[in-house]
């Protein structure tokens, strides 16, 4: 199927809210991790989100171009013509943004996507985050309430975050402390200069001890009873049952005992980046060491085409990531969801 419409999009995340799952939303940096993620979401039977971060975007107009918004562009270029060859939806996101990018990187997106919802086209993207965990939480919010206005008129879904996530991510780093906590208070600050959707649709990475990159299970405390804190205290003030749509951020080693429970209080995306491009680059190196004299012209040999063509790798390493995203969609019961299931 083509990519996801706006109201397909709204549809799909009204379902996993409903029905207490969430979608593995997998950042991909080339035509081969989309496609891996394609594949991955097909075997599942599940919808899914595939999104670039600000380096995958310029890493995707050219190592030495670096030009975020060409390399996003072309990316969902690309996703656009491959993705009706799947029988799953597939919506487009473009992750961590912070407020140094903006300029760079979200607003010329969203530009771009008010152009065509003018035409009468769909956006480009589907959904957007703005990243402003770096900055005191009145400017995140002042920003996001300006944001949201713009992702509303061209029919796109915005992410926000409140609270930090540990670790470092495109250049991104926070320290693993008690900031990685987002309290009551700043939930009630969010619906406050946000509302519940009356503004816009936002989706929201409350953060409960969250890290990005790799670690082992137990060496971050998660504290997903703090989401359910949030949506309760929150909804009652709002009068609305589970008012935030939840994403989940720095998930890399969590227990799949913390990932269901974090899915139980609202999460319906799950961002995966850290897993996947390790599934993808282990086959890869696997192939490496077993064809050692194939892929090296060894002591002046000619070395094998067939072990050195990145099409015998490259196969491998999609084979080994789409496994991986299978995988993401078991532990977030979206395996066998899809609407056109």
């Amino acid at each position: 199927m083509p990519i996801a419409t706006p109201e397909v999009y709204a549809e799909m995340l009204d379902k996993a809210k409903q029905n207490s799952f969430a979608y593995p939303a997998i950042n991909v940096s080339s035509s081969q991790t989309l496609n891996a993620a394609l594949r991955g979401f097909a075997e599942a039977g599940s919808d899914g989100i595939v999104q670039v971060s600000t380096g995958g975007g310029e890493y995707l107009s050219g190592p030495t171009v670096k030009n975020m918004v060409s390399g996003s562009v072309a990316l969902a270029a690309y996703a656009h013509e491959v993705a009706k060859n799947y029988p799953v939806n597939i919506a487009l996101h473009t992750d961590h943004c912070p407020k140094d990018k903006l300029e760079g990187f979200v607003r010329p997106l969203l530009a771009i996507s008010a152009e065509r919802v003018a035409r009468g086209e769909n956006p480009l993207f589907q959904s957007h985050m703005w990243d402003g965990s770096a900055v005191p939480l009145e400017e995140n919010l002042e920003i996001a309430k300006e944001l949201l206005a713009l992702t509303k008129a061209a029919r796109i879904i915005l992410e926000v975050e409140i609270g930090v996530v540990g670790g470092e991510e495109d250049g991104v780093a926070h320290e693993i402390n008690e900031k990685l906590y987002t309290t009551v208070e700043d939930g009630l600050a969010t619906v406050e200069a946000l509302g519940t959707g009356e503004n816009g649709r936002y989706l929201t990475a409350l953060t409960f001890g969250n890290v990005h990159g790799v670690y082992k299970p137990g060496a971050v405390k998660l504290r997903p009873e703090i989401l359910k804190e949030i949506q309760d205290q929150v909804g009652a003030k709002v009068g609305k049952e589970r008012p935030f749509d939840l994403v989940f951020h720095g998930g890399s080693g969590s227990t799949l005992e913390e990932i269901r429970a974090a899915v139980d209080h609202g999460v319906i995306k799950m961002n995966i980046d850290t897993d996947t491009q390790y599934a993808f680059t282990r086959p890869a190196a696997a192939h490496m060491f077993a064809n050692y004299d194939g892929v090296l012209k060894v002591d002046g040999d000619v070395g094998n085409k067939k072990a050195y063509d990145p099409r015998a790798w490259g196969k491998a390493a999609e084979e080994g990531m789409a496994k991986r995203v299978v995988e993401a969609c078991e532990h977030l019961r979206s395996t066998g969801t899809s609407l056109l299931a």
